[in-house]
This record gives structure tokens, C-alpha cells and sequence, in this order.
């Protein structure tokens, strides 16, 4: 998993619920991470695999999600991006927001932000 791309924690702990901050589609490899090829739906399916290695980091994992936002470039690809959704969550699904925005980090196309219910001990 690469470093954060600005200040800010990769995910914090506050009582029972662990939330990451939001994750982009990009991978780790010899030299500083990289954005994958491919359309929102490739990238949102990186940018959950990329959650799950955080939600491990703190205890967690996507099973123990209650909660997301989706944040697309393009409403064009939401169609795509529930099908990756779906692939990802079964049912009860997560409550979920999606959110048209203007830009993301790094020429990102999709970006996910999730919180978990996550008891400790």
C-alpha cells in the first residue's frame, strides 16, 4: 500500500467504528504508486482492494463496512461502478452516497471513502 497522498491518516480509530480516508485506484511498485489503466469501474476495483489492505491495517475488514461514498468524475460510469459494488459487498450492502465531483486527486476517476463498525476485542 502506497503512503497517503497528502496530510492526513490513511484511517482512524474512534470507538467502534474504524473510517478511511478516501482511496483512489492506484498501485504500489518499485518506484512511487501509479494510477492503474482503465475506466472508474477498473479504478474503484483497485481503490477497494486498496481498502481492504487498510481496513486490515486497523483491525478491520470490508465485511464490517456500514457506510460509503463513491466520488465519480463522471455520473456516466455509475452504472459500471454498481456492478463493482456489488461484486465486492454482499447483501446487506453498505448505505452508500455517490457524489458527482469536478476533479479527483491525481486524474483519478473514482475514489471510495468507507467506514466500518469494528468492536474492538
Amino acid at each position: 500500500m502506497s503512503a497517503p497522498v497528502g496530510p492526513y491518516s490513511p484511517w482512524r480509530r474512534a470507538g467502534d467504528l474504524v473510517v478511511i480516508s478516501g482511496q483512489l485506484g492506484m498501485v504500489a511498485g518499485e518506484g512511487p504508486a501509479t494510477m492503474i489503466d482503465g475506466g472508474a469501474a477498473d479504478q474503484l476495483r483497485q481503490a477497494l482492494a486498496n481498502a481492504r489492505t487498510v481496513l486490515a491495517e486497523a483491525g478491520s475488514t470490508l465485511e464490517e463496512v456500514v457506510k460509503g461514498t463513491l466520488f465519480l468524475v463522471d455520473m456516466d460510469d455509475f452504472a459500471a461502478c454498481n456492478e463493482v459494488w456489488m461484486e465486492t459487498f454482499r447483501a446487506p450492502r453498505p448505505t452508500r452516497s455517490a457524489v458527482a465531483v469536478a476533479k479527483l486527486p491525481l486524474g483519478a476517476l473514482a475514489e471510495v471513502e468507507l467506514w466500518a463498525y469494528s468492536p474492538i476485542g
